[in-house]
Order: structure tokens, then C-alpha cells, then sequence
């Protein structure tokens, strides 16, 4: 698979990006100002479509985080956000199990470009045989058809059985030549750790991800989202109004791709952690590997609020890399009944930004592209004026 030279050059001189103040944004005062700007427009906009509730989170490396829980955790009696109350991220989980598979990695665990089948025997009996390696099902490009047995997630099915299935799917094309979206083969990676490790996927985030940072709201499964009443309840939408709707299991079923829990605060340190501030967790080898640019996503291009600005995309390990004007930046997206997240990091610019809402809303897209622009608009004039 063929990479865009000046995105490679671009990531893997991240290794500059410790040696380098956060001087790209302005500081004090001004970059005040810039967050209660955003934030009143976003308490605006939220109002103006009934959002039940959200967590907001924005870092920028030698400024306080700014972290705020918004609304409430049911649109009728609920209790009001804080900044440790527990939501779904549904696919931003894709970036702890990208970020652990690196570090895992980067201490000699295995290789990223392990065969599957060294791990599931079961593979070496498919049309894969040796050929899927683990950078394959991280990245979204092992050959399946986009979204496979998805549906099945939705279904009673156990996700062993569900894998059972997918052994038998015909893939529509080599490993590493194109790219299909999966949650069912993505989350094969807590296979791949329990075997090389003899500890599980969830052991390893709780243990040596959760702790260290010190993420006290943040889970894996259903029963630490609902171990206490402070967590946020997911939300459709009706003919007039948003209705509280059950708190469902299935996606929890595939907990590298959906099974993450986290709150304000948490998603705060996470940010943080992406920006290099906790070597101790996540090494700088590991922040460069999972960002390596592994499969072209030409189609994200054209996503309607964003064809303007991205000129290049790319998957890496559990991450989305973007060239959004110029300007290299790390993202993901999550959507699960009830819940919508974003996330993004701006490597060279020290910044990054989250956004948790308990509702299934489109409005997210507007939230985060206007974060976006605002910041690059905020860092050029700053630049400008020196």
C-alpha cells in the first residue's frame, strides 16, 4: 500500500513535537477568551436542539485543562452533568486499543506485523492463512466487506460465535489493499493480547492505562458504566422531542471497537496523554506507531462537512490521521445507540478536544468541524501577529 510521503515525513517527525512549548497557540488570556467563545456557542446550539447532556473537553500543553459537564443524564428528572459523569464512547474506544496495542508492541509483547494466525490458530485454515497481520485488523484494511456481521452484534449472539462466522467470510479483496470499516475483526486484538500476555484486554486498559493516568470514571463493559448512578443515558430522538431509551449490552460485546466508558475529566487526561504528557504510559515510540499512516481512506475526503478542508486521510492503529488544511491532525469518531463522540488531537499544535453527547445526533459534526476551524483560524492570526 502506497503512503503519501509528506503526511509519513509530517508524523514521524512528531519526535520534534516534546522539544517544541506550545508557543504555535497563543497563550493566557487570549486562549481564555478563544474556550468561553466556543463554549458559549456550543451551550447554544445544544439548547437550541433540546441536547439532553454532553462532556466537553479541550487541552492545550501549559494551559489548564477545560473541562465541563453539560445538561443533564436524562432529558426528565435526570441529575445534572459533572465532569465525572460516566459516558459511552462507542468507536473513540478504537483509540485506547490502538494506543495499547502500540505500547505493547513498543515493549516487545509481539509485532504488528504478526500473522493473526500466531495468536487464532483458527485463521490458519481460512483463505487468510498467514497473510492478515495484526496491523491489518487494526487499521481496517484486512479484506472484508465493510461493517462485517455487524448486525450480528445487534443480535443474542456471544461474540465467540460470532467470529465463528466471520471465519467463513470471503474477503473482497488482499489483506492491505483496501479499506472496510469492522468492529467485529477490529476487537480480534483482545485475542491477540490475551495470548501473547496471558492477561486480557480489558486487564491490560484497566491496570496499566486507567490507573496510571489516573482515569477514575473511565470502564470497559456495561456494569462500570452503570455501577452508580452518575452516568449519562442515552437518547433518540422522536417525532418532537428526545426520549431516554435502555442502556443496551451489545456493543459492550466488542470491547476494543465500543466498550469504553469515560467521563469529562477522563477524556481530559487522555488528550493529554496523546500530547505526550504521560511517557511513562504511552511512550513517544507508541504515539508514533499507531498514527503511522497504514490504510488510505479516500472517501473521507469526501465527507460533506469536511471536503473543503481534507485533502488526504488515512487509518492507523485505532486512529484516524487527516491532512485538514494543511495541518496534521488525529481523530475518531463514535456512534452507538443513544451516544455520539468525537475526539481530536492536534500533534504539532499541542491542543486537543473531546466531545461525549448521551443523544443520537448529527449536530456533533457541526460542533467539532467549527472547534476545528476556530482553532486554526485562533493559531494563524496568533502566528500572524508575532
Amino acid at each position: 500500500m502506497k503512503y503519501s510521503a509528506p503526511i509519513i515525513i509530517c508524523l514521524f517527525s512528531f519526535l520534534l513535537l516534546l522539544s517544541f512549548s506550545s508557543q504555535a497557540a497563543g497563550s493566557g488570556s487570549q486562549w481564555q477568551t478563544f474556550l468561553d467563545d466556543y463554549n458559549t456557542y456550543l451551550s447554544r446550539k445544544l439548547r437550541s436542539k433540546g441536547i439532553p447532556g454532553g462532556a466537553l473537553s479541550i487541552v492545550k500543553v501549559g494551559e489548564d485543562d477545560f473541562v465541563r459537564g453539560i445538561g443533564r443524564t436524562k432529558i426528565d428528572n435526570g441529575r445534572k452533568v459533572d465532569k465525572h459523569t460516566r459516558f459511552r464512547l462507542a468507536s473513540v474506544s478504537k483509540t485506547f486499543a490502538g494506543s495499547l496495542t502500540s505500547k505493547l508492541a513498543a515493549q516487545g509483547e509481539f509485532n504488528i506485523d504478526d500473522p493473526l494466525s500466531k495468536f487464532i490458530p483458527e485463521f490458519s485454515n481460512t483463505v487468510y492463512k498467514d497473510d492478515l497481520k495484526i496491523y491489518h485488523i487494526l487499521s481496517h484494511s484486512s479484506g472484508l466487506v465493510p461493517n462485517a456481521y455487524d448486525n450480528l452484534i445487534e443480535s443474542r449472539m456471544s461474540y465467540p460465535d460470532i467470529v465463528e462466522q466471520l471465519l467463513s467470510v470471503q474477503p473482497i479483496c488482499k489483506p492491505g489493499e483496501c479499506y472496510g470499516y469492522q468492529n467485529v475483526m477490529f476487537s480480534l486484538i483482545d485475542s491477540v493480547i490475551l495470548k501473547s500476555t496471558q492477561m486480557d484486554y480489558t486487564h491490560w486498559i484497566s491496570e496499566y492505562i486507567f490507573a496510571p493516568l489516573k482515569m477514575v470514571d473511565a470502564s470497559v463493559g456495561y456494569d462500570g458504566m452503570v455501577r452508580d448512578d452518575n452516568f449519562a443515558h442515552p437518547h433518540v430522538r422522536g417525532r418532537k422531542r428526545w426520549y431516554t431509551s435502555r442502556l443496551k449490552k451489545n456493543y459492550y460485546k466488542v470491547a476494543a471497537a465500543a466498550g469504553v466508558n469515560a467521563s469529562a475529566n477522563d477524556m481530559a487526561i487522555w488528550l493529554n496523554a496523546q500530547l505526550g504528557q504521560y511517557p511513562e504510559v504511552l511512550p513517544l515510540d507508541a504515539l508514533i506507531k499507531q498514527t503511522r499512516p497504514y490504510t488510505h481512506t479516500k472517501k473521507e475526503t469526501r465527507r460533506r462537512v469536511w471536503r473543503s478542508h481534507v485533502k488526504d486521510a488515512y487509518y492507523g492503529l485505532g486512529w484516524r490521521v487527516y491532512n485538514y488544511d494543511d495541518e496534521v491532525l488525529y481523530y475518531h469518531s463514535g456512534w452507538v445507540q443513544g451516544y455520539r463522540s468525537d475526539l481530536v488531537v492536534f500533534p504539532y499544535l499541542n491542543i486537543g478536544f473531546s466531545l461525549v453527547l448521551n443523544a443520537e445526533t448529527g449536530l456533533i459534526n457541526e460542533l467539532t468541524t467549527e472547534f476545528i476551524n476556530r482553532t486554526l483560524k485562533f493559531v494563524r492570526e496568533d502566528k500572524t501577529l508575532k
